[in-house]
């Protein structure tokens, strides 16, 4: 179930919905134990809170590895001529996701909290391929796309496998600018628009 989670309430007393959800659920008041200590609604804003923080970038990023797990694995044949090809049709631009230049420790970071890393060699990879370029790649990329899998292959399932790593890249990138804002930020910004 997808809960819509609002940020903070007007009214004091009025239960958003994952408090409504949870309830619903456990059948649980949300003031269930009761005894002061941590009670239903806490868990409540504990998740909410926690999903705000991480969810986009953490989901974002397994994403990102789901779409290169879709392409031929580095250190086998397919993927030695795979990836020579990718090289061949993306020019420097391809250097950014080379597995020599990209290997596993740029994929190991993401587990030890580097959220960022394979996000921008893909930002930087895809802003520096031309048009014509971005077509060739493309067109690798779909030539290696199970089709019985993915219901797509050839040049246009290429260009959705690379619009797709855009946007997720993009995701993890936006969410990743949240590291650097205070509290007095959101509330400059609340209040600027309060104000518009």
């Amino acid at each position: 179930m997808i809960v819509n989670r609002r940020i903070g309430s007007s009214k004091p007393d009025e239960h958003d919905e994952l408090e409504q959800h949870i309830t619903d659920r456990l059948n649980a008041p949300l003031d269930w134990p009761g005894d002061g200590g941590l009670t239903i609604s806490h868990v409540a804003r504990v998740a909410a809170a926690a999903s705000c923080d991480t969810a986009y970038s953490q989901a974002a990023n397994g994403h990102l590895i789901d779409l290169f797990a879709a392409l031929p694995l580095p250190g086998t044949a397919e993927g030695e001529s795979f990836w020579q090809r990718i090289g061949d049709a993306g020019g420097d631009a391809a250097l950014n996701i080379d597995p020599v230049n990209m290997g596993g420790p740029f994929f190991d970071r993401i587990r030890d909290g580097n959220e960022g890393g394979i996000a921008s060699r893909v930002l930087t990879f895809l802003e520096e391929l031309s048009p014509s370029r971005r077509e060739a790649v493309a067109e690798v990329i779909g030539s290696v796309l199970d089709h019985g899998t993915l219901g797509v292959s050839g040049r246009y399932g290429g260009e959705l496998w690379l619009r797709d790593a855009e946007m997720t890249a993009w995701h993890v990138a936006l969410a990743g600018r949240r590291a650097f804002e205070t509290p007095p930020d959101r509330a400059r910004f609340f209040d600027a628009w309060r104000r518009a």
